[in-house]
């Protein structure tokens, strides 16, 4: 029944409520709006959630039907606006705020009456005629948001995942372009900010493509651990209200419908309950911003001054860095990434906290681990792809400046030890360090090592280990 030409009338057990008439969303969906004027970040936005959501509504749908618990009429139609779900078509109308009470109860029933509505529409049909295909007695047949989100959830992460893995790998990569191409050219390892031992600039970037690749490894871990589900298991984990046979087949079409390698869970109380995964996915994500944001650390370091600081890598210049200093710039890339590393590390406590704070059978607060994770990975991601385009692609070195530097330096003296000894060549490098002379010379004039052998010794691709 229209209130209104712009609302309809839907009921749900707390009574009549108005809905805009041209909404596929309900009066749940209604009431969470009100409940939840939080974030003002709708579960839309979060593409992931809502491909997952579809695709869980999807699996149930093609179970149903198999189960006999869906006709052939309403089945097609529910699969169809499920299929529309999944593509993206109707991710403006998932409007509940991401921070919500109710464990993703809001998030499942906004589910159910979008993909309950775009099928009556599918079928000819007004929207809420629920009558003839109903949010919950059809699209949420043998499920429970409690069993629903929280397998939509790890889907979305898994995809999130997957996108970090592949913004890490094009990174690393880039590194370890930039190493390849500074290979051979020399510089001074630092070790607590102070002058230490020869090493080249492409030993140094190399090393940051290999600790990001490190972390390829660990998201694939994290991943599996996501692939465990508990669809099927309804309120608690009991499966009350399920079609015996529902979970398995449910499980299955869900693996076919999204290409990942979904199990159903052992123990399905216990899986309704437990949080674990996300906790560790969470601390596998705050493990690669920590070693990206070190990186960007670095970055910022190597590429001070241009005068006054290290000044030994060059980034690419991407805006005016002051409002008041003519000709500033600043390194806004890595601080950038800096930053989102900060927002991922603070939110790897929240998630903790939430996940700590479930109580007895389910978890209430999975909204804002899901949230802050798929966040977290989208933010991540793109940073990393700025970074990689924007700063490390562009980064060029000043060649002679660098082995000039490197030949002067006094920890060059280290590589005499095993020749003269710590204590002569600590005498070395104080007298280098006191202005008289560069450790060749000195070295040179104790009379303890010939030319050719120091000229051999102090090469900077023997220096740095390049050769054997």
């Amino acid at each position: 029944m229209t209130a209104t030409t712009q609302t309809r009338i839907e009921l749900d057990s707390l009574g009549p409520h108005e809905v805009p008439a041209t909404a596929y969303w309900g009066v749940h969906t209604a009431r969470a709006l009100a409940n939840f004027p939080i974030s003002g970040t709708p579960v839309g936005s979060h593409r992931e959630l809502v491909a997952a959501l579809g695709a869980v509504k999807l699996a149930a749908a093609r179970a149903n039907h198999e189960l006999g618990l869906l006709d052939d009429r309403r089945y097609d139609a529910i699969a169809a606006a499920a299929e529309e779900v999944r593509a993206g078509a109707l991710d403006g109308e998932f409007v509940v705020d991401v921070i919500q009470g109710g464990a993703g109860t809001s998030t499942n029933m906004n589910a159910n009456e979008v993909v309950a509505n775009r099928a009556l529409e599918i079928l000819g049909l007004s929207r809420g005629a629920y009558d003839e295909i109903h949010p919950l007695d059809h699209v949420n047949r043998c499920q429970s948001t409690n069993d629903v989100y929280p397998t939509a959830v790890r889907l979305a992460l898994v995809a999130a995942i997957e996108r970090l893995r592949v913004a890490t790998s094009a990174l690393a990569d880039s590194f370890a372009a930039k190493a390849e191409e500074f290979r051979a050219v020399p510089k001074i390892g630092r070790t607590q900010l102070q002058d230490a031992v020869p090493m080249t600039v492409g030993q140094e970037l190399g090393a940051f493509a290999t600790t990001l690749r490190e972390e390829i490894a660990r998201l694939a871990d994290s991943r599996a651990l996501l692939c465990e589900i508990n669809l099927g298991a309804t309120a608690i984990g009991t499966g009350i209200t399920a079609h015996p046979d529902y979970r398995r087949r449910a499980v299955a079409h869900l693996a076919e419908i999204t290409g990942v390698p979904v199990v159903g869970a052992d123990d399905l109380v216990e899986a309704t309950s437990d949080t674990g995964a996300f906790v560790q996915v969470s601390g596998v994500l705050k493990r690669v911003v920590v070693k990206a944001s070190k990186i960007c650390n670095d970055l910022r370091l190597l590429g001070s001054g241009p005068q006054a600081g290290f000044a030994e890598l060059q980034l690419p210049a991407r805006q005016a860095g002051s409002s008041i200093m003519p000709g500033k710039v600043n390194p806004v890339i890595p601080e950038m990434v800096n930053q989102v590393a900060f927002w991922v590390i603070g939110n790897d406590m929240t998630v903790t906290m939430a996940a700590e704070g479930g109580q007895l059978q389910l978890n209430a607060f999975e909204p804002v681990i899901c949230h802050g994770l798929l966040q977290g990975f989208a933010w991540t991601a793109a940073a990393f792809d700025s970074l990689r385009e924007l700063c490390v692609d562009g980064i060029t070195v000043d060649a002679v400046k660098l082995a000039a530097v490197a030949a002067e330096n006094a920890g060059l003296a280290t590589a005499l030890t095993p020749l003269l000894g710590y204590a002569r060549s600590a005498e070395i490098a104080k007298a280098a360090l006191g202005g008289a002379g560069v450790v060749r010379d000195l070295a040179l004039a104790t009379g303890g090592v010939e030319a050719d052998v120091l000229d051999a010794l102090l090469r900077p691709e023997v220096l740095a280990n390049l050769e054997s």
